[in-house]
């Protein structure tokens, strides 16, 4: 049995080790839905303030706010530059994640697999052990009324 310790308190770290894992894997997942949404924003946004431009050119418009319109789209595709970076790194933070808790998940279901050999292994002995004692009862049993016939 005190081989049993060990191997519960690593099963019971390894645990811990998966269930944190899954909460950066939670939290990675919300960050990366947040970055894409973000850029899905921007890409409205973009095409709404081309929309506008377009129906103000249409209607005529004065050369200096078609100008303002144009340098305000130019930030916004800086802007949908910054946030295709923002959601690369929320997804390559992710992969790392995945992985991450894989690896833990791993390890915890390795160390079950040896909790489970150990249990099965004690099952074993147990039942030999029983098995012995209820060959030993029946040999005596058989002895005590062989001899019992005898006299």
């Amino acid at each position: 049995m005190p081989s049993q310790l060990p191997l519960d308190m690593l099963i019971n770290l390894a645990k811990e080790s998966t269930d944190e894992a899954a909460r950066l894997l939670g939290r990675l997942t919300a960050e990366r839905s947040n970055a894409q949404r973000q850029l899905s924003m921007l890409h409205d946004y973009r095409q709404d303030y081309l929309e506008r431009l377009q129906t103000a050119m249409t209607t005529g418009m004065a050369a200096s706010d078609c100008h303002n319109y144009q340098r305000f789209i130019g930030t916004l595709d800086d802007a949908i530059g910054q946030q295709q970076g923002v959601l690369r790194q929320a997804e390559e933070n992710l992969s790392k994640g995945q992985l991450y808790w894989q690896q833990e998940k791993r390890k915890l279901n390795s160390y079950d697999a040896l909790a489970q050999r150990e249990q099965r292994a004690q099952a074993l002995v147990e039942s030999r052990r029983e098995q012995r004692a209820n060959d030993e009862y029946s040999a005596r049993l058989v002895q005590r009324q062989a001899s019992g016939m005898q006299h």
